[in-house]
């Protein structure tokens, strides 16, 4: 009855024969023994899922960092894993830590972060390297658990964030200002071909500032607006000296193409990236028409008068 022995389905039989070991290990079954002369050791060929405790170390970039990670691997060779190496699990736990140290001195915060990946690849080919061969063990995966940044980092980390977000959204209010001030410029073109439709939205305006209930304006003060405007609409509408008026069509043409190109270039990669605003030019007369002289229209700073009419306080 000594001699007969059970191997289970998950495990190998290395077999020691007055006390050298047999280059074949027993297969999983009834086996058969010689009690006197021969010992055998159970081999679990399973694998084995080991935690690596927290490493800490300084990254290339010089941030302090504490790493932990879990090693997955299972014997391949369960002679080489008994005869090669005692305590196999032990040796294999001290070759992770080292493993993860020398990684996180030869990556920067940002692959650690971002990257781990290229990260598990490495620590896995470098424990492979020192365990397949010589141990008859093989490393089937590695994963980075977590990674905890110092308190002050994680700070910095937030308000770089912070202050990214701002930028975009500072850019992206300054190109809607931008495709909107084309809008208006397009729009004041067609109100400059024909001064009724001026003079329409400006009695659209007055009607609007009329029927607020909590207006403080009194009613002179609209009347002397719509006056001084309507001097404005109806001035000399003939083109300046040397400038003839150009053509509406192609002016609105033109305010569509600059829109086009703003469109295309809204894409926000980096500050370095930012394109400059397309279409900006100095400041020029594009409406063609002679800006009213000054006349008793002008408010008076003094009097409080407009147009030689009183208004309210």
């Amino acid at each position: 009855m000594a001699s007969v022995k059970v191997v289970q389905q998950v495990e190998r039989g290395v077999v020691f024969r007055l006390g050298k070991v047999q280059p074949q290990f027993r297969a999983p079954g009834l086996t058969l023994i010689f009690p006197t002369i021969d010992r055998m050791t159970k081999v679990n060929m399973q694998t084995v899922a080991m935690g690596v405790p927290a490493q800490e170390g300084i990254s290339q970039d010089n941030v302090s960092v504490r790493v932990d990670a879990v090693v997955y691997f299972r014997v391949i060779d369960p002679v080489k894993a008994i005869v090669n190496v005692q305590n196999y699990n032990w040796a294999i736990s001290q070759v992770a830590q080292t493993s993860l140290r020398s990684v996180i001195g030869q990556a920067d915060m940002q692959q650690l972060l971002s990257e781990r990946e290229t990260i598990n690849a490495e620590l896995q080919r470098i424990m492979d390297q020192a365990t397949e061969a010589p141990w008859g063990i093989k490393i089937q995966r590695v994963e980075i658990k977590d990674v905890s940044l110092p308190e002050g980092m994680k700070r910095s980390m937030a308000r770089q964030a912070e202050a990214e977000r701002e930028r975009r959204a500072r850019i992206i209010t300054a190109d809607g200002e931008f495709q909107a001030s084309k809008r208006l410029a397009a729009a004041a073109e067609v109100m400059a071909q024909d001064p009724a439709s001026l003079q329409l939205r400006l009695l659209q305006t007055v009607v609007e500032v009329a029927a607020e209930k909590n207006s403080t304006l009194v009613m002179p003060f609209p009347v002397e607006l719509l006056r001084f405007f309507d001097r404005a609409a109806g001035g000399d509408q003939t083109p300046r000296e040397g400038n003839p008026r150009t053509n509406l069509a192609e002016h609105i043409a033109k305010a569509e193409e600059e829109l086009a190109k703003a469109d295309e270039a809204s894409s926000i990669a980096s500050a370095d990236d930012v394109p400059p605003v397309p279409g900006l030019e100095p400041r020029k007369d594009k409406m063609g028409i002679t800006p009213p002289a000054e006349d008793s229209g002008t408010p008076k700073q003094d009097t409080g008068q407009w147009g030689g009419s009183s208004y309210g306080d």
